[in-house]
């Protein structure tokens, strides 16, 4: 029994892990643009959050602060306090710390002047264009960014006026951090879209790479017998023959034919497997019936190549859960490349049993066998390991894709007289 091999240029598999790399540096390039995108949007509102709920805060301080001066000048109670220079300096000169430490500065700008008086502490002078200040605003005072927010009072316009440089330090420092993360959760989500795109690209990669093959390889496969049967048409055409000469041919083209037509039954079944990657009806099915039909088939075969073919099947019924079309098809291609590969005299058994609680089919000769090298190749497609004729190598393809579909397991192996033993298992099925 031998499966089949064919050759591939020795630069397709360079060819292909060039394509998926490329591929996978696209999609990483893609992914990390957009994730810059989000990056940059969600930091953006963000910051504008932050830096807003910080305003929003100074705002309140500038407004409680005004209406209690307010209410102070209107009672006409107490005057208001007033902090030591140290304290007043020293807080004026501040550009950093809690936002709350921040002093605040009330001005009086009194009906009908152009001039501000500070009434808590040495301080920084009211600009001539915040006078007239109404709700909070920003402004510049002594080279620093303040906000300052005005009511009417009794006594005239009262203003009050607090340092913001706490929140330019803290959008500052939020620039720069983000500044910095930025190059490296760039970098790292591209390595890790790269990985994961390598990943993704390489199955369909080799997926399109055996498309590949084996439309290239079908195309030869079918183009042998086609090329025989235009030469011998063509030949009986172009001269002259006798009746014996043209029988010869004719039964050389129904050679050929018959080859061609075996590809194609088994082109179609590879492509019915392939768009139903399950059984469609998961019956129970002893696989005593099945094997000795088969073997009943294949008798006559057989005897012609001169092959004993021996059948052994168990009392208990060796049940699979499958499509009886589908095991009657995989013991077919299991005892036909047993008998056509086993010389003359040789042996070919096969069995149904049960083997530690799993329906088991087994298929032996006593043929060339395969080395073990190739136990992994024998089941693609189009692939041989033999020069005898006939096959063209999709027998084994079908087997396997019907074995892996009703969760079967293969296991290869060599019978003490040599040869070939191939033995599938399947799950237990109830009877």
């Amino acid at each position: 029994m031998n499966g089949a091999r064919r050759t591939r240029p020795s630069d397709e598999p360079a060819g292909s892990a060039r394509r998926v790399r490329r591929h996978a540096r696209d999609v990483a390039i893609s992914a990390t643009l957009i994730a810059l995108v989000v990056y940059l949007a969600s930091v953006t509102i963000a910051d504008l959050a932050v830096l807003r709920h910080l305003q929003d805060g100074v705002d309140e301080r500038l407004a409680a602060r005004l209406d209690i001066a307010a209410h102070t000048i209107s009672s006409h109670g107490p005057p208001l306090p007033t902090p030591s220079p140290a304290t007043a300096i020293t807080s004026a000169q501040r550009s950093g710390g809690d936002l709350d430490d921040a002093p605040i500065f009330l001005f009086l700008v009194p009906t009908h002047t152009r001039t501000a008086t500070l009434l808590n502490g040495p301080g920084p002078s009211l600009p001539t264009a915040d006078l007239g200040a109404r709700g909070p605003e920003g402004t510049t005072i002594a080279g620093r960014r303040f906000t300052v927010a005005g009511i009417v009072t009794p006594r005239g316009r009262l203003v009050a006026a607090t340092s913001v440089e706490q929140i330019v330090d803290v959008r500052t420092t939020l620039l720069v951090i983000e500044g910095t993360l930025l190059p490296v959760m760039l970098l790292t989500f591209f390595l890790v879209a790269n990985v994961i795109g390598r990943r993704a690209a390489a199955p369909i990669e080799r997926a399109r790479q055996q498309q590949l093959d084996f439309t290239a390889d079908a195309s030869h496969e079918l183009r042998t017998p086609l090329s025989v049967i235009e030469a011998e048409v063509g030949l009986a055409l172009s001269t002259d023959r006798e009746a014996p000469a043209y029988r010869d041919a004719l039964e050389r083209i129904a050679q050929e034919s018959g080859r061609l037509r075996g590809i194609v039954d088994d082109l179609i079944w590879l492509a019915r497997l392939d768009a139903i990657p399950s059984p469609p009806r998961s019956t129970p099915v002893d696989l005593g019936p099945v094997v000795e039909q088969c073997a009943s088939r294949f008798a006559s075969i057989a005897a012609v190549r001169g092959v004993e073919l021996a059948v052994e099947v168990d009392g208990s019924p060796a049940v699979v859960a499958a499509p009886a079309e589908w095991l009657d098809r995989l013991v077919s291609v299991l005892v036909d490349n047993a008998c056509r590969y086993t010389s003359e005299a040789g042996r070919v058994s096969v069995a149904a049993r049960v083997v530690d609680g799993r329906p088991t089919l087994t298929v032996s000769d006593t043929g060339p066998g395969i080395a073990r090298e190739e136990h992994d190749e024998i089941f693609e497609r189009f692939r041989r390991a033999s020069t005898v004729p006939g096959g063209a190598g999709l027998g084994l393809a079908i087997a396997d894709t019907i074995v892996r579909a009703t969760s079967g397991r293969w296991h290869l192996g060599s019978p003490h007289g040599g040869g070939t033993a191939v033995q599938v298992s399947w799950p237990a099925a109830p009877a």
